[in-house]
């Protein structure tokens, strides 16, 4: 492991670059040249927030699952299995909506502007 931070940002920042070129380039859905830059990319960033940690006390926001974590974390209310792309019916805001919202704002300004 590195313990300088600034020699690990730099593995790091290497391993996004060989990630991007290995994605832009891939060759079918489960090409070994991204398999590879995605796993020297999810080392290359624990090195990274590991020597953070140890040279200044203080860590990234970000974090690496391994599969069995991200299958726990993304099992539904009905204890199905599969991945949450988005938000829930309730919580999306459409553009229609942003209108009315708008429009009733309006409203209200012109309201208490009356008074």
């Amino acid at each position: 492991m590195t313990s300088d931070p600034r020699a690990a940002l730099a593995t790091l920042i290497s391993a996004l670059e060989r990630h991007l070129e290995a994605s832009a380039s891939k060759r079918g859905e489960d090409d070994p040249a991204v398999v590879a830059a995605y796993e020297d990319l999810a080392d290359a960033f624990e090195t990274y927030d590991e020597s953070l940690l140890t040279a200044y006390g203080e860590m990234t926001p970000l974090t690496v699952y391994d599969e069995d974590e991200i299958d726990d974390h993304y099992e539904d209310e009905d204890g199905d299995e599969g991945l949450y792309s988005g938000l829930d019916d309730e919580e999306y805001d459409t553009d229609d909506d942003e209108e009315a919202d708008e429009d009733e704002d309006e409203v209200q300004d012109e309201e208490s502007s009356t008074r």
